[in-house]
């Protein structure tokens, strides 16, 4: 089979797409023909090496996938079933979706939902579904639409340009924040309202600062997380589930106590089975398709190594698909 090998040795991590012995699959009861894979910033660092995210070497790459069941010894899994998988360390220490089969564990596996096609699953991806978990926490907390504004960070990246789009089809209002000059009217076509410069919150701010905010998405945590609690409206709910600003968090614990502001935490790569399900039939209600597709871009396999060395001068905006097979 062809797919992308992260191999390491004195001089560094190096990553090729070669052929592949199937014989070399690791262990698990279902065997998965992988159709799409998505490109997410984790992939990017795992094939360049610049952060530790491969734990186990040779590692096939890819944190999610979708395609068809080949072969399973889970007799509630059959062959011919379409199947989307994302998160449980795949791509970091189990092999992943840049290749053209993948040897899993079923429990990690969710039937694909009826009306969505293995492309759309990971045009959504573990960036689009993890943004639905964040939309599911604002409701768990007892945000609506008439509460007020919702803010989405990174709103030109994966998370945020599903959670504008998912929000937006719900009724709420959504501000986002970006610091792509040029995503005005990008952003404005997913459903937001406001566009604010990143700027405005990623220096040091106050403990606590003019309630704005009825809930938020933060992909970016440090300073920007910190100014997104001290502006948020009494009894709202913050989700937190990217570090993309950095892992520290200089706040107070003002919000919490004076306003009573939720900070819920966000983790898409262990949730619990019952959830993924529903959070995968809510993108099929909730999310819409034609939005997704004018957010999704395509690369083929071969694409895959120089796009990752080339990421930082990528002009990406949205969702990027991987095309496996086909």
């Amino acid at each position: 089979m062809r797919g992308v090998l992260v191999e390491k040795s004195d001089a560094g991590v190096n990553a090729t797409l070669q052929g592949i012995d199937e014989q070399q699959l690791p262990d698990g009861d279902v065997t998965v023909r992988v159709e799409w894979s998505s490109f997410n910033y984790k992939d990017v660092l795992a094939i360049t090496g610049k952060a530790p995210v491969i734990r186990s070497f040779p590692m096939v790459p890819g944190i999610d996938l979708a395609g068809v069941v080949e072969v399973s010894k889970n007799p509630s899994i059959i062959a011919g079933q379409k199947v989307v998988l994302t998160g449980w360390g795949v791509g970091e220490t189990h092999w992943g979706g840049y290749a053209e089969k993948a040897r899993l564990n079923s429990d990690w596996l969710v039937a694909l939902p009826e009306g969505l096609s293995t492309r759309q699953s990971m045009a959504i991806g573990t960036a689009g579904f993890t943004a639905m978990l964040c939309v599911m926490a604002l409701e768990d907390g007892g945000v609506s639409p008439d509460d007020g504004p919702i803010l989405v960070t990174g709103a030109g990246g994966g998370v945020g340009s599903v959670a504008i789009s998912v929000l937006a089809n719900l009724g709420y209002e959504v501000a986002a924040v970006s610091g792509r000059s040029d995503a005005e009217g990008y952003l404005k076509e997913l459903g937001a309202g406001e566009i604010l410069p990143r700027s405005e919150f990623s220096e040091p701010g106050k403990p606590l600062a003019k309630e704005r905010w009825a809930g938020a998405v933060d992909v970016v945590g440090s300073h920007t997380l910190a100014n997104i609690c001290a502006s948020t409206k009494y009894g709202g709910v913050v989700t937190a589930c990217g570090l993309a600003g950095g892992m520290d968090l200089p706040a107070t614990v003002a919000p919490f106590i004076l306003r009573g502001v939720t900070l819920a935490g966000i983790d898409s790569v262990y949730c619990p089975t019952s959830k993924r399900q529903k959070a995968w039939q809510r993108l099929l209600q909730d999310l819409d398709l034609d939005k997704l597709e004018r957010m999704t871009n395509e690369i083929a396999l071969d694409d895959v190594v120089p796009t990752a060395q080339n990421w930082g001068d990528s002009k990406h905006r949205g969702r990027v698909v991987v095309r496996v097979n086909g």
